[in-house]
């Protein structure tokens, strides 16, 4: 990737985190990388995977869900806080991108039981398999992973299809509708003694588009995680409740 490219990109995307309250647009954002506005919205799509304002839009969802958990301001504090002249607007952005509405993210700490897929409906026997190889950033970090096929590259909503890991390693995923989807991973560390800490440090894998043909098996869609960059879309989906998974190790532990 162009460095050039890169470093006006992080630029744009520093001047977003410190004004998600302002009406920023094309032009602003433009003038920040030293671009004319249309090379500046290829150069942005290209480097991120997301246009700049899809990308501003889920920095402000981002903030909003650590202001959630990490302050006391109401619903609507928040969504002013992060450009929403509408808290109607906002909650039902924030539900349909998180998977829980502000209120019950707050009430759960930012984390969720359970993820819910929603792909397309495919008649029976034409769905296919997805198969490859989770890499680890640090193979020594225990690690509780969620793999997800999405249609585009930003984790949000509901995946086409999911799995979730325990550690690093050969995944498979089963029940995959025909399409082109982005396969995209992160993953938290497993702290039995905070399994709930906000500071826990997220990796993130991508690749794609994949190309997944009816009844097919697609073979070696391998992704290596890697610490979240500035660069990188946030991860907008509730984090998956990993005390399943420390309790699911301490047994395994005891057990052997």
């Amino acid at each position: 990737m162009n460095t050039q490219a890169e470093s006006a990109v992080e630029r744009v995307i520093a001047v977003m985190r410190d004004n998600l309250e302002d009406q920023l647009t094309i032009d602003d954002m433009a003038r920040v990388a030293m671009f004319s506005k249309f090379h500046f919205s290829r150069m942005f799509q290209r480097v991120t995977g997301l246009s700049p304002g899809r990308f501003l839009s889920a920095l402000r969802l981002q903030q909003a869900k650590q202001l959630l958990v990490t302050t006391s301001f109401n619903v609507s504090d928040i969504s002013l806080r992060v450009g929403y002249t509408s808290v109607g607007t906002f909650s039902t952005r924030f539900t349909r991108s998180v998977g829980l509405s502000p209120t019950i993210y707050r009430r759960r700490h930012g984390i969720t039981p359970e993820i819910q897929t929603g792909g397309a409906y495919v008649p029976p026997g034409k769905l296919a398999t997805v198969r490859g190889i989770v890499r680890p950033h640090d193979p020594d970090r225990r690690e509780s992973i969620f793999l997800g096929l999405f249609r585009d590259r930003l984790p949000e909503g509901k995946p086409i299809a999911c799995a979730v890991m325990q550690e690093p390693g050969p995944y498979l995923l089963e029940n995959v509708p025909p399409g082109m989807w982005h396969l995209l991973a992160h993953s938290v560390p497993v702290d039995t003694a905070r399994p709930d800490s906000a500071d826990r440090q997220v990796c993130v894998a991508s690749l794609g588009p994949v190309t997944v043909s009816r009844e097919a098996t697609v073979e070696g869609a391998d992704v290596q995680l890697k610490p979240a960059r500035a660069l990188d879309p946030p991860v907008l989906m509730a984090l998956l409740d990993v005390r399943t998974a420390a309790l699911a190790r301490v047994s395994a532990s005891g057990a052997a």
